[in-house]
C-alpha cells in the first residue's frame, strides 16, 4: 500500500468509518470493514461498496450458501447448512469465502 492509500485508511479510522475486522491469512495484511458512518464521509464509496456486497450475497445465494427472504420490509438473509461444510466453502474462491465469513459474522453479531 502506498503512503496516499495509508493516510487515506488512517484519516477514516480516526473519523469512524473503517474498522479493524482480520488479517488476510496469505498476506498478513490487515483487513478493514466499514462502518455506518462511511456513508457520511465517502458516499461514493459507499454505493460502489453497497453494490458489491449485493452481488456477492446474490452469487452466494445462488450457489446454495444462503437463503434470502426478499419479501420482508427488510430482507432477511440465513445461511444454509452447505455455508457450514468445509468441502463446499473449500470449492469457493478466496472472495467469496472472505464474503461468506463476513456474512456469518455479522449475523452472529445480531444474535
Amino acid at each position: 500500500m502506498d503512503s496516499e492509500e495509508d493516510k487515506i485508511i488512517d484519516d477514516l479510522i480516526l473519523k469512524g468509518g473503517l474498522e479493524a475486522a482480520a488479517i488476510d491469512e496469505d498476506t498478513g495484511e490487515m483487513l478493514y470493514s466499514f462502518t455506518p458512518k462511511i456513508q457520511q464521509l465517502m458516499p461514493d464509496l459507499y454505493n460502489e461498496h453497497i453494490r458489491t456486497v449485493n452481488s456477492e450475497v446474490m452469487n452466494l445465494w445462488e450457489k446454495g450458501f444462503l437463503n434470502l427472504d426478499l419479501f420482508q420490509k427488510d430482507p432477511v438473509i440465513t445461511i444454509t447448512p452447505k455455508a457450514l461444510n468445509r468441502e463446499e466453502i473449500e470449492g469457493l474462491s478466496k472472495q467469496e469465502r472472505w464474503s461468506l465469513f463476513e456474512i456469518i459474522r455479522l449475523l452472529q453479531r445480531k444474535v
